[in-house]
């Protein structure tokens, strides 16, 4: 597990809001404080769609909703001339997105030993925070899998040009 100090945090909100870089993740929950706070629960409720609906397959395949769907309202939630007084996002990997993920690390983790891997964001007193994480079924002295997913979160946050500092 490693913390990210985001340093532009300007910057790093238009790519979580205005692109779809974060797209591809999964969203398990939220918070967004702005005059009230609003919750998000980010287990995915497929039948509200039709299996015509173009969201349809994206929320019927996993337990949790892309961020995809969710990021155009959190724009909305955000945007305006105030800053929110803070929010949280708890991203996770889909799941083949993780089996990917798993396979191209060197562990000794089998695909059905990991039950997610996060990416948490956490913005407060004017300061965004990142940190990762991965959670297992099984105990296992090998940190290669974790230490594999923050070399990645960093090479992705590299990818999207977001200007970070490794927290020690």
């Amino acid at each position: 597990m490693i913390a990210l100090s985001i340093l532009n945090i300007k910057e790093f909100m238009h790519i979580l809001l205005r692109t779809d870089a974060f797209d591809s993740f999964l969203l398990a929950e939220g918070s967004i404080t702005t005059y009230m706070a609003w919750m998000l629960d980010g287990h995915s409720h497929a039948d509200f769609f039709s299996p015509e609906d173009e969201p349809y397959p994206l929320a019927a395949q996993e337990a949790y909703i892309p961020f995809s769907l969710v990021r155009p309202a959190c724009f909305e939630l955000i945007k305006g001339k105030r800053t929110p007084s803070s929010f949280k996002f708890v991203f996770l990997l889909s799941s083949e997105n993780q089996r990917r993920t798993i396979a191209s690390i060197q562990n000794s983790f089998a695909p059905e030993d990991v039950t997610g891997m996060y990416l948490n964001l956490k913005y407060q007193d004017k300061r965004l925070l990142c940190t990762t994480g991965i959670s297992c079924k099984v105990f296992s002295m090998d940190k290669s899998l974790g230490q594999g997913w923050d070399d990645m979160v960093q090479r992705f946050f590299k990818k999207h040009k977001i200007a970070y500092e490794l927290l020690s």
